[in-house]
């Protein structure tokens, strides 16, 4: 992707709103449903970091504002070392951006598709990193709703991250979640029980958790789910279908899974308090777990970029829009902007709205 075409350095103004100007576009490395993902250079501090974009438009016609203008919320109040954390968030007249830490090392659902096996070692260790990241989510009353392993991404040294705020929700005071949101093969049971009127809490991430680490292990997940099965059907299922471990795998890990994917939740594994005090845990250093100075069984290929590198082809060749021609295209659509139709005026009315509602954030002030 091209670079700052001009050749005159920029000067920056430390008072100054960090913007898009102030980064250089380096590549793209994943996609979303209405957002894209590159990796870009601030050009002061020429630090690298992970900048999402998601259009604006395309956010209005899908609803999916308030979703955004949530997770930035959510974000811009988080910051620990085993979550993707937030550094900038701006917008243009197109886009709502937003800059994260970069994590090179791809997420475990790529390398689950790349055949990697992971060691028991190995996610043991996740299970610990993962624990202390949800431990502190929940002492901001943050549950994630979508754990996975498509939403935990792995740095270069094989720590892992947890991603992807889209739909996780701030829970009240002395009160439960009744909605339905998530990853169907990763929802907890109390998420379809059909008395939802006694909701979830935290709980339902540590279940996540649980499948996870057992998918990690084994290649595929504990019960056979799919996004379209039923959820009647699924319930069903939580009540009969027994969960098999493999007998290679160490007793202590198996006990550790049963009691993350215990189906009553207030019996279930869900602080980290429950997996520090597990016997299998005897052995962990916490200290050293928080300050990463464990050393994965697994570590990236440092070689290559872990994703599809599909992303960046079609970048190029596909997009219409692409992000390195934005300010030429900016200059050249303000000029030809007027409204043409009650239907483009509405549209005109959300995405001025979006413009005065964005939050904007920098993480150094």
């Amino acid at each position: 992707m091209g670079a700052n075409t001009s050749s005159k350095p920029p000067v920056f103004d430390e008072n100054d709103d960090v913007n898009f100007d102030h980064f250089e576009i380096l590549r793209a490395i994943g996609k979303g449903s209405f957002g894209k993902v590159c990796i870009v250079q601030k050009n002061d501090t020429k630090k690298m970091y992970a900048m999402k974009y998601m259009n604006k438009q395309k956010c209005v016609e899908r609803n999916e504002v308030r979703n955004v203008f949530k997770e930035l919320q959510i974000m811009q109040g988080l910051e620990h070392p085993f979550l993707v954390n937030l550094w900038y968030s701006f917008q243009d007249e197109e886009d709502m951006f937003m800059v994260v830490d970069l994590l090179l090392g791809g997420d475990l659902r790529y390398h689950l598709q790349q055949n990697v096996h992971f060691q028991e070692d190995t996610v043991k260790l996740f299970i610990c990193e993962l624990a202390m990241a949800l431990d502190y989510l929940q002492s901001q009353r943050i549950i994630h709703r979508d754990m996975k392993p498509d939403n935990i991404l792995l740095d270069e040294h094989g720590h892992v991250h947890i991603t992807d705020f889209n739909i996780a929700t701030m829970l009240p005071v002395e009160m439960c979640i009744t909605t339905m949101a998530g990853t169907k093969p990763y929802m907890a049971p109390e998420m379809f029980n059909s008395r939802r009127e006694a909701g979830y809490s935290y709980a339902v991430d540590w279940w996540s958790l649980g499948v996870t680490a057992y998918e990690l292990l084994r290649g595929r997940r504990p019960y056979h789910i799919r996004s379209s099965t039923p959820s009647k059907e699924i319930a069903h299922m939580f009540e009969t279908a027994l969960v098999t471990y493999p007998s290679a795998w160490s007793q202590e890990m198996v006990s550790l899974l049963k009691k993350l994917l215990e189906p009553n939740p207030d019996q279930r594994f869900s602080h980290l308090s429950d997996v520090q005090n597990f016997p299998y845990m005897n052995d962990m250093n916490w200290d050293a777990v928080l300050q990463k100075r464990l050393i994965p069984g697994f570590i990236p290929n440092k070689g290559r970029l872990n994703c599809d590198p599909t992303f960046e082809l079609e970048e190029m060749i596909l997009e219409s829009k692409p992000l390195h021609k934005k300010k030429k295209r900016l200059a050249k659509e303000k000029e030809m902007r007027k409204c043409d139709s009650s239907q483009m005026c509405l549209l005109r009315e959300h995405l001025e709205s979006v413009q005065k509602e964005f939050i904007i954030f920098n993480r150094e002030k």
